[in-house]
């Protein structure tokens, strides 16, 4: 009789851990993937760099001569700012420029409170008025243009005010193999 009772204790022991072990088992939902912002293999040799922006994919390509050497994706002029079609080159470039044209405000804690603005948005008593800081940046134009790092939110988007933003950390690296005259194509397409 004890042989006959042992497995019945031993069964009612265990289920109650066996449908505990299966709700700690259940697979949870796939981490989200990243998504890659840009690739990059140069080793600086053989012809000039030489980069093209495609504003409807939202994409820069490097070459060096006809070899590709590197790809990101790119944030450029959203309607109303559009970024300029054409052949440019890099005629500056700086560790970090801040805007004369753009920037935010934000309230005596820091908080942003006005996101969109210029430096004649008025500013309310206690406020303070920023212009935007453009880190590695690459001018294009005299008005103003040019590539730098910057907020990629949604790739395949144009979100800025006619600058090229790059990926934040790819940007450095195209700084350091860019040169004043790199030139610079901006096409809409093809």
């Amino acid at each position: 009789m004890e042989f006959i009772s042992r497995p019945r204790q031993f069964g009612i022991c265990v289920l109650p851990l066996m449908l505990v072990s299966c709700t700690l088992l259940e697979p949870k939902p796939p981490k989200r993937a990243q998504i890659v912002m840009y690739e990059w293999d140069d080793t600086a040799d053989g012809a000039p760099l030489s980069i093209q922006i495609n504003l409807k994919e939202q994409r820069a390509t490097y070459m060096r001569g006809e070899r590709q050497v590197g790809w990101s994706f790119v944030s450029t002029g959203k309607a109303g700012h559009a970024s300029p079609e054409g052949s440019f080159r890099i005629t500056e470039k700086m560790p970090k420029k801040v805007s004369d044209r753009y920037g935010w405000i934000s309230d005596p804690e820091g908080k942003v409170s006005v996101a969109d603005a210029g430096p004649r948005t008025p500013v309310p008593p206690g406020h303070v008025y920023k212009g935007s800081e453009m880190h590695n940046w690459m001018r294009l134009t005299s008005y103003g243009v040019g590539l730098h790092a910057g907020e990629i939110s949604k790739p395949g988007q144009a979100l800025s005010h006619g600058c090229i933003r790059l990926p934040k950390d790819f940007v450095p690296i195209l700084y350091d193999a860019a040169q004043v005259g790199t030139p610079v194509r901006i096409v809409r397409g093809g």
